[in-house]
């Protein structure tokens, strides 16, 4: 099976307890994530070795992330520990009309201090086959942007395979200011996945009359947005999720898939939203396992990928915890829920 590395921010996540506002809470919980990490994890969870590049504080809130991540199976011996800060996010859960909020707190954290030289990507590479990254992390801070490059050249020099999921963050930058970092590094990248609106915001390329916020998508109107995806920046395959957001409660969650030949759409779900927090980010791991299994047709690889991602927002916190066991009876059309004895 491929050996994955990610690369990225993990935040301490500090969210509101029954879906409470902020300015109601007096106690959060505590738990740790961020994309390229949620990522990472989801794949230790299919049986993938999976390691998580970082920078982290040398303090005991470092040491308690570590541990975190840890007992998910993640190698974490890359991490680099330096720095002052973990970077933190707090989440106010939203219900019905009323949306979920985050709020960022992760200026000068040890990731946005990284700079260019400081992780030996030639040693953290050698004997790997897949690199993952997002759009999140260059939005950091422009040194952060620099090592990710240098992080996609490293990788691409080396023969790994480059994944890319947008992640366009509005709290962290402009669509401009994403557009001018993130289409440069596009000619190091193989695979392109992002959600209904990520292609707009980080490479300009936008769907034809859609409005996200509607409620109702047509995945027809995504075939253009990945033809021009792959004419401007030859991506070998693309993912694009596709959530129809009813409420805060009740999303539908689908995703269409092109796999270097034909444009597939997937299944839609209806899910009950426990927790929406890194749904792509499983959607991107899942890609990743099935376009790895020598065995699945391309059909097979978006049916694991979007029922793997559906599950996801059935978990508190940002990982997605199912086996593939379980995602394959889900795809397979159990959806019952029915207890398992």
């Amino acid at each position: 099976m491929v050996k994955v590395v990610t690369f990225g921010e993990v935040m301490l996540r500090l969210a509101t307890m029954r879906r409470e506002r902020f300015t109601q809470a007096r106690e959060f919980e505590v738990t740790y994530g961020g994309g390229e990490c949620n990522v990472a994890v989801s794949l230790a969870q299919f049986g993938v070795d999976a390691t998580f590049v970082t920078a982290i504080p040398d303090n005991d809130i470092g040491q308690a992330c570590i541990n975190y991540i840890r007992q998910f199976g993640v190698d974490t011996s890359k991490i680099l520990r330096q720095g002052t800060r973990l970077g933190t996010y707090y989440l106010e859960s939203g219900a019905s009309m009323r949306a979920s909020k985050v709020v960022y707190d992760r200026a000068a954290s040890s990731i946005a201090e990284i700079k260019p030289g400081d992780i030996d990507w030639e040693a953290v590479f050698a004997g790997q086959d897949w690199f993952h990254f997002t759009g999140i992390t260059p939005a950091i801070s422009k040194s952060a942007a620099l090592v990710c490059e240098e992080a996609a050249v490293a990788a691409k020099q080396l023969g790994l395979t480059v994944s890319a999921d947008m992640n366009y963050r509005k709290n962290l930058w402009t669509a401009e200011e994403a557009q001018a970092t993130m289409i440069p590094m596009m000619k190091h990248v193989d695979i392109s996945i992002g959600n209904e609106e990520d292609a707009e915001k980080c490479l300009g390329v936008a769907a034809e009359g859609v409005d996200v916020t509607a409620g109702e998508l047509n995945p027809d109107a995504y075939r253009p947005v990945v033809q021009e995806l792959v004419d401007r920046f030859d991506f070998k395959k693309v993912g694009i999720t596709l959530r129809e957001s009813q409420s805060a409660d009740d999303n539908d969650w689908s995703a269409i898939y092109y796999d270097g030949e034909e444009i597939l759409i997937g299944k839609k779900y209806p899910v009950r939203i426990v927790d929406r927090v890194g749904g792509g980010d499983s959607f991107c791991a899942a890609m990743i396992y099935g376009q790895n299994r020598d065995d699945w047709n391309s059909r097979q690889v978006l049916d694991f990928a979007v029922a793997a991602s559906a599950m996801s927002h059935t978990f508190h916190g940002d990982f997605n915890l199912v086996s593939v066991k379980e995602v394959m009876a889900v795809a397979g059309g159990d959806t019952s829920g029915r207890v398992q004895r």
